[in-house]
């Protein structure tokens, strides 16, 4: 990177901001064009990246094409290529050059939606989006923002998605004894996580069969025991997908044990849930009805730029109660009415 002894305005105009704006679009277009002949991993070392920067900040601008040329010789170099055509590692995360223009718009507008009147836009386009989402995943009508009483909500990722339920669960319970959460060994290690940061005080991993999925009957054994044993079954997570073996949890059966055991249900399609577009393989999903949540994630086979997930519960009302805390800076006419969503809740 050149020291920075540009001269001049320490702002871009719209004149300028127009001119490298094109500019990094063709480079970006020339990417795209070349990722596939890119080795998909980089060949550096740990401090490469951070040695080809200067040790503080700089003081003075340098050319905007300045800063093009380090995208080639510094970040390049440093760049694993996840859209590479030979990226086979971890689960897909594909972006596509509509999700990147439209992440140029979000970016360009720079709202922050975190109440209906803050940018009624952006809320009543995500209430609207993730209620196509129903119909096009065959999830049940009620978990539509329209229709309720669930409804959906963006998140960065499954994580957090996992995490917020089990805080919404807890809230639930009403009781002082200590709180279990269930999995199978096979899940993805974000529900172990969610329920420590959550505060529930045990976390069962559930033994699967040789297909690898969750056993109702292991499952049904361990709430037993942990219910005579003085600890109270408060929720089980199974998996669409799971991330080691991309193997499918019998969520039908576990959601009736779920409902026979009054415990929240969660449903982590995070990697499979987009495949359920295609009617076809939907048995797969088959119970995710009667579930408390269900999550997925959209940077996962839908072209959209990473981080993208969704969130839907039956009963957005546990969610909201939950989450909603109201200083009287974020008091307006709007949300008290009941007739918007609240996205920041």
């Amino acid at each position: 990177m050149p020291d920075a002894t540009t001269d001049g305005p320490f702002h871009m105009d719209p004149d300028d901001f127009r001119r490298h704006g094109h500019a990094l679009v063709e480079w970006l277009a020339s990417y795209m064009e070349t990722v596939g002949d890119r080795s998909v991993t980089p060949d550096v070392a740990p401090g490469d990246i951070a040695g080809a920067l200067p040790d503080s900040a700089p003081e003075r601008p340098e050319p905007f094409e300045a800063l093009i040329r380090d995208l080639d010789e510094v970040v390049m170099p440093g760049i694993t290529h996840w859209q590479s055509p030979g990226w086979f590692a971890y689960f897909p995360a594909n972006t596509s050059g509509p999700s990147i223009l439209a992440e140029l718009v979000s970016a360009g507008l720079g709202v922050q939606g975190m109440l209906w009147s803050t940018s009624p836009a952006a809320t009543e386009i995500e209430s609207r989006v993730t209620d196509w989402l129903v119909d096009l995943l065959g999830l049940p009508r009620t978990w539509k923002n329209a229709v309720g009483p669930g409804g959906g909500v963006l998140q960065a990722t499954a994580s957090d998605s996992t995490h917020l339920v089990h805080v919404v669960a807890r809230e639930r319970a009403t009781t002082d004894a200590p709180l279990v959460s269930y999995a199978s060994t096979q899940a993805h290690s974000s529900v172990e996580k969610g329920a420590r940061v959550a505060g529930i005080d045990h976390f069962r991993a559930i033994d699967v069969d040789a297909a690898l999925r969750m056993r109702p009957d292991v499952l049904r054994a361990a709430i037993a025991e942990d219910r005579d044993a003085g600890r109270v079954p408060l929720i089980v997570t199974t998996v669409l997908g799971t991330t080691g073996t991309a193997a499918v949890d019998p969520i039908d059966a576990v959601s009736g044990i779920a409902a026979e055991e009054g415990i929240w249900h969660h449903v982590d399609a995070a990697y499979a849930g987009s495949a359920m577009i295609c009617p076809e393989l939907r048995h797969l999903q088959a119970g995710a009805g009667s579930a408390d949540s269900y999550t997925f994630n959209p940077h996962k086979w839908m072209f959209t730029t990473f981080d993208c997930n969704v969130l839907y519960v039956a009963d957005r009302a546990s969610l909201i109660d939950s989450m909603s805390i109201t200083p009287p800076y974020l008091r307006n006419a709007a949300s008290e009415s009941g007739e918007v969503i609240d996205y920041r809740d």
